[in-house]
C-alpha cells in the first residue's frame, strides 16, 4: 500500500530532474559538486528541493551535465520572492484545499492589509529601501490570490486575542485590519474564531501554526519563528499539530462571539484614534 505524501512543489520537481540527469551522466553527488565548485551537501539540497541553485551554479550544472541551458532556463520560472524557509510552504499554500491557520500575536500574513503589513516590515528592518517594501507588499498581494477563483481553499482562521490587541500601524490601521477579517468571515470567505484571554492556557500558546490539506496528497504543518520556518510532513508530527489545533479550537469562542469581539476591538482602536 502506497503511503500518501504531500504534493511535489516545482522546486522539488526541478531537484528530481537534476538527480535523474546526474545519474544518467554517471556522476555521484561528490563528482558533480567538484565540477560546479560547490559542496556535495549543496547538491543534496538541490536534488531534494530544499534549495535552488544560483544562476551561475545552474549554468555550470548545464555545462557539467551537457543539458544545453536546460536547468538555467527552468530556474528563471522557479526563483522565489520569499525567504528560503518559507518558499516551499508558499507554493503548497496555492495547492491546498483546506488551510487552518493560527495567529498568536499577529494576524496571519495572507490576511494582512497593506497598512498593517507595511508597519510590520518597517518594524523588522531598521534600514530598508522603499523598493524592498514595495516588493514585500506585492508578494503579500499575490498570496491573497488563493481567495479568488473556483479553486479557493476552505480557510479557518484561529486567533489568540493578543493578535487583536497589538496596535500595529496605529489605531486607524489596526481598526481597518480587524474590520477586514471580520468582513471576510461575514462574507463566508473564511471561518473565524478567537481564543479570549479569559480562557487562560490553550494548546497553541507556543506559537503560530498553519495546517494544509490537499485533494490527493498527505497534509502538512508549518510553524514559523524569527527568521526560521519548519515545514513538517512526518505523519506523527502533522497529527500532533492537528490535535493541538483541534484542542485550541475547542476552547475558542463561537464564530458569532468571535466576530463580536473582533468588531469591538476594532471600535476600541478607532476610538483611540479619536
Amino acid at each position: 500500500m502506497d503511503v500518501a505524501r504531500r504534493p511535489r512543489t516545482p522546486r522539488e520537481k526541478y531537484g528530481e530532474e537534476l538527480r535523474l540527469r546526474r545519474i544518467a551522466a554517471r556522476l555521484t553527488q561528490d563528482q558533480l559538486s567538484e565540477l560546479i565548485v560547490c559542496s556535495p551537501t549543496l547538491i543534496s539540497h538541490y536534488e531534494s528541493g530544499r534549495r535552488l541553485p544560483k544562476p551561475d551554479d545552474a549554468r555550470r550544472i548545464d555545462q557539467a551535465l551537457g543539458t544545453d541551458g536546460f536547468f538555467e532556463r527552468w530556474l528563471e520560472d522557479l526563483e522565489s520572492k520569499y525567504n528560503d524557509y518559507f518558499a516551499v510552504a508558499a507554493e503548497l499554500e496555492q495547492e491546498a484545499t483546506l488551510i487552518q491557520q493560527f495567529g498568536l500575536t499577529l494576524i496571519p500574513g495572507v490576511l494582512q492589509t497593506e497598512e498593517y503589513a507595511s508597519a510590520l516590515y518597517r518594524a523588522y528592518w531598521a534600514n530598508y529601501r522603499s523598493e524592498d517594501l514595495e516588493d514585500f507588499l506585492v508578494n503579500r498581494t499575490k498570496r491573497r490570490r488563493m481567495f479568488e477563483g473556483p479553486r479557493q481553499p476552505v480557510v479557518w482562521t484561529l486567533l489568540d486575542e493578543s493578535a487583536l490587541r497589538h496596535r500595529i500601524g496605529g489605531p486607524e490601521a489596526m481598526a481597518g485590519q480587524l474590520h477586514k477579517i471580520a468582513g471576510m468571515a461575514e462574507a463566508g470567505r473564511l471561518r473565524l474564531h478567537v481564543l479570549p484571554h479569559r480562557g487562560g492556557a490553550h494548546a497553541l500558546l507556543q506559537g503560530d501554526l498553519t495546517l494544509m490539506s490537499f485533494e490527493d496528497s498527505a497534509p502538512v504543518a508549518y510553524v514559523e519563528g524569527f527568521s526560521t520556518g519548519n515545514l513538517m510532513d512526518d505523519p506523527s508530527l502533522v497529527k500532533a499539530s492537528q490535535t493541538a489545533y483541534a484542542l485550541a479550537l475547542s476552547d475558542a469562542l463561537s464564530q458569532q462571539e468571535s466576530l463580536a469581539l473582533v468588531r469591538a476591538a476594532a471600535e476600541e482602536h478607532a476610538h483611540a484614534e479619536q
